[in-house]
């Protein structure tokens, strides 16, 4: 029985644990689910089983540095791996994931998808060539989706690399008849705006900032009952959860990092509970501060 009602069963069994087993089992990452993150994933899943046409519809998933977009795309991905295909000429790929080149070339698309897929680079080869290999190629793993991570990256190029490469977003979608979903800040949104036919298709779904709300106080508790501390340390408290997303400027990853560093801190002291002072003490430097520092050198 869990001696522990602050912790779940899996976080009260890490307390067995020696402080620097603990210490490394909070330093790994972790999913913590909630309203908004579930409405995307199942929209996800829709758009992978969508009924196959030559215009599909596309995703743009939206949000701040570090609010959230890589973690959720990460547990969508878990949930569609790769898998054999013993009666077939290769694995069947579900969902294939790739960043954005650093800027907007053409061939390094292809490169990138390449990479991932483990196919050899030719020398030589045209662009032509690469795009036919491509779809070749993705024809072969009965790929279900696209996913373009770091979507803003188009916006480091000329206006005519711009176009050129949300013209290779639309001819794979088309071509193959897959959904495209990209993934980005709200300079992504931009991005795809370059290109008015492609962008009525990318329906936008935005990880927005958290605020001190209701849902707040439901995720910071459930931060709570996996940082495996002794004592409870009421996150959702409305003082420690204004604190909490002030300090944090309002995005998950950056209230992950906090929480973190301030759990490692209360089992170094012995305290074995978050605390406001605990907050202030662990180390952590804000968004803000963070910023203040850089412009002072």
């Amino acid at each position: 029985m869990n001696s522990y009602p602050h912790l779940s069963d899996t976080a009260a069994n890490k307390l067995s644990l020696s402080n620097a087993e603990r210490i490394q089992h909070i330093k790994k990452p972790r999913w913590i689910g909630y309203d908004r993150a579930r409405e995307i994933i199942t929209k996800l899943e829709d758009l992978l089983v969508h009924p196959r046409q030559p215009r599909m519809p596309n995703m743009l998933i939206i949000g701040e540095t570090n609010n959230g977009k890589t973690v959720l795309v990460s547990k969508f991905r878990e949930k569609h791996p790769a898998e054999e295909n013993p009666n077939g000429e290769a694995v069947n790929i579900p969902v294939l994931y790739i960043q954005a080149p650093p800027s907007p070339d053409e061939g390094a698309i292809y490169s990138a998808i390449f990479n991932r897929l483990f196919e050899n680079p030719r020398r030589g080869e045209s662009i032509t060539s690469k795009r036919d290999r491509v779809v070749a190629v993705l024809r072969r793993v009965n790929l279900g989706m696209i996913m373009v991570d770091e979507l803003q990256h188009l916006l480091a190029g000329s206006y005519v690399k711009q176009r050129n490469f949300l013209n290779v977003l639309k001819y794979m979608g088309n071509e193959l008849c897959v959904p495209i979903v990209g993934i980005g800040t709200t300079e992504a949104i931009r991005a795809i705006q370059t290109d008015p036919q492609l962008s009525n298709r990318f329906t936008p779904e935005v990880l927005p900032k958290w605020t001190k709300n209701s849902e707040l106080a439901r995720l910071l508790a459930s931060f709570e009952r996996v940082l495996p501390l002794q004592r409870p340390s009421q996150l959702s408290d409305p003082a420690m959860a204004t604190r909490i997303v002030d300090l944090a400027n309002g995005t998950i990853g950056e209230m992950s990092t906090l929480l973190n560093t301030a759990a490692i801190y209360a089992i170094k002291t012995g305290e074995e509970m978050i605390t406001l002072e605990t907050l202030e003490a662990c180390g952590y430097i804000s968004p803000d501060r963070r910023k203040q520092v850089a412009t002072t050198l």
